[in-house]
């Protein structure tokens, strides 16, 4: 007697249990993604995926150099090492020349391989026109934009409207690990109070120099926004920052919608925005212990404001001051803020420029 076998198929092996995921889930794991990059990528994978995708509200863009393009013209690149000494150069080319194409950038391996991916063959402007529905946007520059000396520490963070609202700079002459170390600025006694060899010895015009150098490079980026600002109108927040963490320029809700329905106030000496007339306040410790082990030599805090704001409510516009300087950095350096904010305030003013 001979037995039969009949094999049946299993309807669940041809189903793609992926379709089953529902699309808000879906853009849920596209925004924890964020990188352009990969959400670019995605948008290749299947027609569903190219529906959702730019949909995604939350991105993240990564710029890792600027390359010279036959001497002249400069181009964004997306995947590149990093660069080194760029300052006011990065800052002019960084989004100014962002709109042109650079696909026919070469390998230099040899061969005619394109450099970059085909999905990249084109800048970060026209990449982020993919997205109709960006609500929090953050863009990474591939190194700081002001250039110190070896061992200077300088952080700085600035918010923007159509114009400069505020600017918070922490500086040190040096910042080392906790351990014996001289003081570079000079063996004073420390009573609260900035000693006079800090205005004798150059320390006050170094301050100067990092102030100003801070604010072009936050007014530059500020200007170089614009066409992205205006062409995203769904953006509730903007953080633009560097891979040395040294700058960023954050933009929120209200500040973004100032910048797109004020005029835009160029300085006429570059392509930046002109930083109004400000007040100043600078708290200075020759010397701070802080958290982690580290150690802050010629310790300053520069707190920077449109001259004119905050005369109508002195106890309002001290409190948003103080709230607004605590939450300028994280760790150690937030508790360098803290201990700079006990210290005597001494006042400056700055012309507009």
């Amino acid at each position: 007697m001979q037995t039969k076998f009949r094999i049946h198929a299993d309807p669940s092996l041809n189903q793609d249990h992926f379709d089953q995921i529902p699309d808000s889930l879906l853009l849920l794991i596209f925004n924890k993604l964020a990188d352009v990059r990969s959400l670019c990528r995605c948008l290749a994978v299947s027609k569903r995926f190219n529906s959702l995708v730019p949909l995604v509200h939350d991105l993240y863009v990564k710029i890792d150099r600027i390359v010279s393009v036959d001497g002249d013209c400069d181009a964004i690149s997306l995947s590149s090492p990093k660069p080194r000494n760029i300052f006011a150069h990065l800052l002019k080319v960084m989004l100014f020349r962002i709109f042109k194409p650079f696909h026919h950038l070469q390998s230099t391996n040899g061969g005619n391989k394109p450099l970059f991916p085909r999905i990249f063959h084109h800048s970060p402007a026209q990449v982020l026109k993919t997205f109709t529905q960006v609500r929090n946007l953050r863009i990474e520059l591939p190194a700081a934009d002001v250039g110190t000396e070896d061992g200077v520490f300088l952080k700085w963070r600035a918010e923007f409207g159509s114009t400069l609202q505020n600017c918070v700079i922490l500086g040190g002459t040096r910042i080392e690990p906790g351990s014996d170390s001289v003081n570079s600025e000079g063996s004073v006694e420390d009573n609260g109070s900035i000693p006079e060899s800090f205005y004798t010895n150059g320390g006050l015009k170094l301050r100067v120099v990092w102030t100003i150098s801070s604010l072009i490079a936050a007014s530059t980026r500020h200007y170089l926004l614009h066409q992205i600002v205006k062409e995203h109108r769904t953006l509730k927040s903007l953080v633009l920052t560097d891979a040395d963490g040294q700058g960023t320029l954050t933009m929120g809700v209200e500040q973004l919608k100032e910048f797109r329905e004020k005029p835009l106030t160029a300085s006429a000496s570059s392509n930046r925005s002109q930083v109004p007339a400000s007040n100043m306040k600078l708290k200075y410790a020759p010397y701070l212990e802080l958290p982690e082990g580290m150690r802050m030599q010629g310790a300053t805090l520069v707190v920077i404001k449109p001259a004119g704001e905050g005369t109508s409510c002195v106890n309002s516009a001290k409190k948003e001051t103080e709230a607004l300087v605590c939450g300028a950095f994280d760790g150690p350096f937030q508790a360098a803020v803290t201990a700079l904010g006990k210290r005597r305030t001494y006042l400056l003013e700055m012309n507009g420029f």
